[in-house]
């Protein structure tokens, strides 16, 4: 909620929707595979149309364009234009307010914090509350003998300071 009003007022100065800002945060972030309109229909929890109404308009405003991808003309990735990623940048302190609270806290109380939303995401992943999770728990990647949490692809012992909530190298794990 808090990202959310903190995001919505960046949003507001560039006349964009609270979804249209996190299309694009989302877009410069993550590979042109992730940039689509079936999975942003997924990592937000909404529907294609939904989806797709918000590119029409970031489109339309010059912030997203589409490079189609393979035969199929319907098919497409979405790329940010310069403009898109002048507004990205822009947004880049929007969590600055909450960073200010954060950084006079001692390492154990945000060891603390961090532990307790990488918990509530994790369980709002595993009752279904969200429908995409990329941690590091879920990642075909990750070992847990009970003691000590190993990343395979890194050779590293993580910390739970080192779990990583959006990572890149992540490989959904293998269900049985």
């Amino acid at each position: 909620m808090v990202f959310r009003v903190l995001l919505w007022e960046k949003a507001k100065f560039w006349s964009l929707s609270p979804i249209q800002i996190q299309i694009i945060i989302f877009i410069s972030n993550h590979t042109p595979e992730k940039s689509t309109v079936s999975y942003l229909s997924k990592e937000f929890n909404l529907t294609k149309p939904t989806i797709s109404d918000a590119v029409r308009i970031l489109e339309s405003k010059e912030v997203i364009e589409k490079i189609h991808t393979g035969t199929d003309g319907r098919s497409y990735q979405l790329k940010l234009t310069q403009k898109g990623v002048g507004i990205v940048q822009d947004c880049d302190n929007y969590t600055d307010p909450l960073s200010d609270l954060l950084v006079h806290a001692s390492f154990t109380d945000k060891e603390i914090i961090w532990n307790n939303i990488f918990s509530m995401i994790q369980h709002m992943y595993d009752n279904n509350i969200i429908s995409i999770q990329r941690s590091c728990k879920n990642c075909n990647n990750y070992a847990y003998d009970g003691h000590i949490h190993f990343c395979r692809l890194l050779k590293i012992e993580l910390l739970n300071k080192d779990l990583r909530i959006d990572c890149s190298e992540f490989i959904p794990a293998v269900v049985y």
